[in-house]
């Protein structure tokens, strides 16, 4: 008997057009928390250790990268700065959307 994967559910998830239009509406959040893992990791840096640059808790932190909340820019620019990382914000245009 084959196992379904993750990746198996949401490929066949994707088909389902309301599937589709709410997981590509939760892009920019997950993009946003997967570089703040992302910075976080290559600094080689605890959840606590950036909490500490950035004089604040490890709670917080935790909240950043789970996509709990919308941080403004300068959160984002300590959080940065702790991380030895520099912030970049782009506008790119949308793609035609069927």
């Amino acid at each position: 008997m084959k196992r379904t994967t993750v990746d198996d559910l949401h490929k066949n998830w994707m088909k389902n057009p309301d599937y589709r239009r709410e997981y590509t509406a939760l892009e920019e959040e997950f993009s946003l928390t997967a570089a703040l893992i992302d910075a976080r990791s290559r600094a080689g840096l605890t959840q606590e250790q950036v909490a500490q640059r950035m004089e604040t808790t490890q709670a917080v932190v935790a909240r950043l990268e789970g996509g709990g909340s919308k941080p403004s820019t300068r959160t984002l620019e300590k959080y940065a700065k702790a991380t030895g990382s520099r912030l970049r914000i782009s506008f790119e245009p949308e793609e035609a959307r069927p």
